[in-house]
């Protein structure tokens, strides 16, 4: 069995990065233990084990034990570290003047106590490799195997910085970008060898297949719209666009008078023979009624949504009720 741990710190939203190791060590690993490596109380944001839990939840990532804090095993550090006799090794402080262990004691032991024959992490890592290597020799205890990753970069060659657009989670999630996208592309990635440019044009392509693959009640819910709007929101290229359109639907146009009401009139004479509620079909055959005669289509979306450009104009049929409709062209016809 594989047993492998994914350990951020309490720090806030996960980084992209962070959340490729987490990708990684749940497809490789039979079982997972979360681990909260919380050590450094000048590093931990309030809140931030939180924002973790949260992060991990929305890419679906599950573990099988924990979250196991570090801060609550600092008696088994020190145990630890009195069997190797110092608070020192090797030049590297391993436990600090309080008492308190260091990130190098904490994750050795925490590896062996938790059995972790497997560890995944990011190639800013690999300097430690050796280090715990000898920390498990001193301590009589069986190290993992370690395989480092490469890291995802900017657009300037460096680490990607938190502050990046969409360089975390949660930066993501206020963009737009479906769950189901992220998801994707971390694991389109795999393990890389060497480190990676972040590709947020991949990220956008990605969310509008996961749009278009929702199903209808998830995607009504995320653009806090009705199942008869979801037409009309598969072709957004993010669910901020797609909240947009959905509240362009909900919202009455400012009134401005037509300047193709010919168009309108004959619309909400198709419109009315129509049933209440049209399918792509229905929807479909009034515009092509409509054009057969010289209706302009530009201004009937116009009319409808107060729009020049949106979602194909049959969507938008099937979304409105027809009374509302029929409103919306009579403001703008007359």
């Amino acid at each position: 069995m594989v047993r492998v741990r994914f350990a951020p710190s309490p720090t806030g939203s996960l980084h992209v990065g962070n959340a490729l190791s987490a990708v990684v060590n749940r497809r490789a690993g039979d079982w997972m233990v979360l681990r909260i490596d919380d050590t450094d109380p000048a590093r931990n944001v309030a809140g931030g084990e939180e924002a973790i839990l949260g992060d991990l939840g929305w890419l679906e990532i599950a573990w099988d034990e924990g979250p196991a804090r570090q801060s609550e095993r600092q008696d088994r550090y020190r145990e630890a570290a009195a069997r190797i006799g110092a608070d020192r090794f090797e030049g590297v402080t391993i436990l600090r003047e309080d008492g308190t262990a260091t990130y190098h004691l904490a994750s050795v032991v925490d590896d062996a106590d938790f059995g972790i024959t497997r560890v995944y992490r990011g190639n800013d890592h690999r300097p430690n490799e050796d280090l715990h290597r000898r920390l498990h020799e001193a301590l009589g205890t069986t190290p993992p195997e370690y395989v480092h990753h490469g890291l995802i970069l900017g657009e300037d060659g460096k680490k990607l910085s938190k502050r990046a657009d969409g360089a975390t989670v949660a930066s993501l999630r206020e963009l737009g970008f479906p769950a189901g996208a992220v998801r994707a592309y971390l694991d389109e990635l795999g393990v890389p060898r060497h480190d990676v440019h972040y590709d947020l044009t991949r990220l956008r392509r990605l969310a509008i297949d996961a749009i278009g693959a929702m199903p209808d009640d998830e995607l009504a819910a995320a653009a806090g719209a009705s199942p008869e709007v979801v037409p009309a929101l598969r072709g957004a290229r993010d669910l901020v666009e797609a909240r947009e359109i959905a509240r362009t639907l909900l919202t009455t146009p400012s009134p401005e008078p037509s300047e193709h009401p010919e168009t309108l009139v004959r619309f909400n004479e198709l419109r009315e023979g129509a049933p209440e509620k049209l399918d792509q079909t229905a929807a479909k055959e009034i515009l092509r009624e409509l054009k057969a005669v010289g209706g302009n289509l530009k201004a009937l979306r116009r009319a409808l949504t107060g729009a020049d450009r949106g979602p194909e104009l049959w969507t938008v049929l099937v979304a409105l009720p027809r009374d509302e409709a029929l409103r919306r062209a009579d403001v703008a016809s007359s």
